[in-house]
């Protein structure tokens, strides 16, 4: 039903293309409704009907539609409508959701507005409106997209809680168990269904999942790691490098400081159930949750190591993260032994030396490593200017985020400052800033800048604070779409900025009208989205 021979990487003549057309579809689960084949009947029938012929298909199979990673079908297609290197234009694709259910609805708007730019026509076949541009299929489109996004955002919320329900019963909830343990399958009257292998499935809904010991062997290995650092006083290094000498693996790979360290704070070896501690839904950045939101289940599971020796791991590690009793100076006179003794300084070297702290004691103590350094007078041999100066541009995104907050508060709106991110959130909206620099490579006619996405990017907007050619200034302020930074970093010149989603603002006060029209933008159209529910229910598939 569905093209699967079709001509790539060819760009036809603008007069010779016009009738040709791609195809689009994505399936998140098995649903019939959304199904690959559904789709592509909906759209041969609405192709066939209007003279257009289907050259190329870009099809994603089993993938989410939260967010764009691991899509190759959307990256493709949106890669080569980019670049030109398209054989048509027209796309067809089944809705607006099968762009995806993206948390930030600008996201799929932005997809398509690359496609309109590029001169490339986008219908959606089964919709009761026609995308032409018009007022009313402007409102539908986004309208569409909330309720799209929103499907996603309930249905986090009731997977959540029924894993948070099953958890507080016992049941295992995640993928693969750490070393020793194994995960067992048993049906909803509490059979043994078997031992999962990794990588495996329940396939049933009503199946649920325990851990298990594992083999003698590996149960042997994990007792060995506690005894080894309780009773024998030994690093988590000297531990690694004891059992990798031995031969014995962990899941086919030697052993490591961070492996051995995460062991031993593990409480599923005393049989205990834990979730809820990381979180990171709807594809958002992971986070710690707070102590008062963790879900503990005890006896849950049988446990392989004695409680008493647990206890008295979970107290070292304790005292050895925090050093009481040692102060500052002391903490700081070992570290200018280490220093003698090795020429130099790592977080590596500092955790593979006994008697000297963790390299996280000394975070938590001065702030930094290179706090640390600076006050034994150390300067690695690496280059810290780039850190520094990144330091001068916290500051600058700190005291923007302080001055849009200020500015937004003002006009009434509710909000909150994540200041360990600088994320404004308003309206469920959040609002990252980022220092665009300027770079001019010797071969360049013209300045470009470049965004760094970084790994703490919500969904929502960017304000990227753009410095002058010679980086000592601000230039302006510009706003774009987070899903705009797609790659590890984006680069733009003053000439393609428009095609990148960057408005430009002169000053703070225009930065910060901007933000609003935006935000009440959005609450009308949520207002709209609420009065319009009813008539705008997805059609079923033919």
């Amino acid at each position: 039903m569905i093209n699967a021979l079709v001509p790539h990487k060819i760009s036809l003549p603008k007069e010779q293309r016009t009738l040709g057309a791609a195809q689009y579809v994505r399936m998140s689960t098995d649903h019939q409704r959304y199904s690959i084949e559904n789709q592509a009947a909906v759209i041969a029938a609405y192709a066939q009907a209007r003279g257009l012929e289907i050259v190329r298909t870009y099809r994603d199979d089993g993938e989410s539609g939260l967010g764009i990673k691991n899509r190759p079908g959307l990256t493709g297609l949106i890669s080569d409508v980019r670049q030109g290197r398209v054989n048509f234009n027209h796309i067809l694709i089944y809705d607006v959701s099968r762009w995806g259910r993206f948390q930030d609805i600008d996201e799929s708007a932005h997809y398509e507005f690359l496609c309109r730019e590029a001169g490339i026509t986008v219908s959606y076949c089964a919709e009761q409106f026609d995308n032409d541009g018009s007022v009313i299929s402007g409102i539908v489109k986004n309208i569409k997209r909330v309720m799209a996004a929103e499907y996603s955002r309930e249905l986090g919320v009731r997977v959540h809680a029924g894993a948070c329900h099953l958890s507080r019963l016992g049941f295992r909830q995640g993928g693969h168990p750490c070393f020793g343990l194994r995960r067992e399958l048993i049906d909803e009257s509490g059979r043994s269904r078997g031992i999962m292998e990794s990588g495996e499935w329940k396939s049933l809904q009503t199946d649920r999942v325990i851990l298990r010991p594992g083999p003698q062997h590996e149960i042997g290995t994990v007792r060995l790691i506690f005894d080894r650092f309780v009773k024998g006083h030994l690093t988590e290094t000297k531990i690694a490098r004891e059992l990798n000498l031995r031969g014995v693996l962990n899941q086919r790979r030697p052993w490591t400081f961070s492996k051995i360290h995460y062991l031993l704070q593990n409480d599923n070896y005393i049989g205990t159930n834990r979730y809820n501690r990381h979180s990171s839904r709807l594809r958002t950045v992971r986070k710690e949750n707070p102590p008062v939101d963790w879900i503990k289940k005890e006896g849950a599971f049988e446990p392989i190591v004695d409680k008493a020796i647990f206890a008295k791991a979970q107290q070292i590690l304790d005292d050895r993260r925090h050093c009481w009793g040692v102060s500052d100076e002391e903490m700081l006179k070992r570290l200018r032994v280490l220093l003698h003794r090795k020429r130099r300084l790592s977080r590596d070297v500092i955790n593979e030396t006994e008697g000297v702290p963790c390299s996280t004691a000394y975070l938590t103590r001065f702030g930094s490593l290179r706090n640390a350094y600076r006050l034994i007078g150390y300067s690695p041999k690496r280059k810290y200017e780039y850190v520094e100066s990144r330091a001068v541009r916290r500051d600058m995104i700190k005291a923007l985020v302080l001055k849009v907050a200020g500015a937004l508060a003002k006009s009434g709106e509710d909000v909150r400052i994540d200041q360990v991110h600088q994320i404004l959130r308003v309206h469920a909206v959040a609002i990252s800033f980022r220092v665009a620099r300027s770079r001019h490579a010797r071969a360049a006619t013209h300045p470009s800048w470049t965004i760094v996405r970084g790994r703490q990017l919500p969904p929502g907007l960017v304000v990227v604070i753009r410095l002058n050619e010679g980086n000592r200034e601000v230039r302006d302020y510009l706003v774009m779409p987070a899903s705009g930074l797609v790659g590890r970093d984006q680069r733009f010149s003053e000439r393609n900025r428009d095609r990148f989603g960057l408005r430009q603002y002169g000053t703070v006060v225009a930065l910060s009208e901007a933000i609003k029209r935006r935000l009440h933008n959005l609450t009308c159209l949520m207002r709209c989205m609420r009065a319009s529910l009813d008539d705008c229910s997805p059609a079923p598939a033919r």
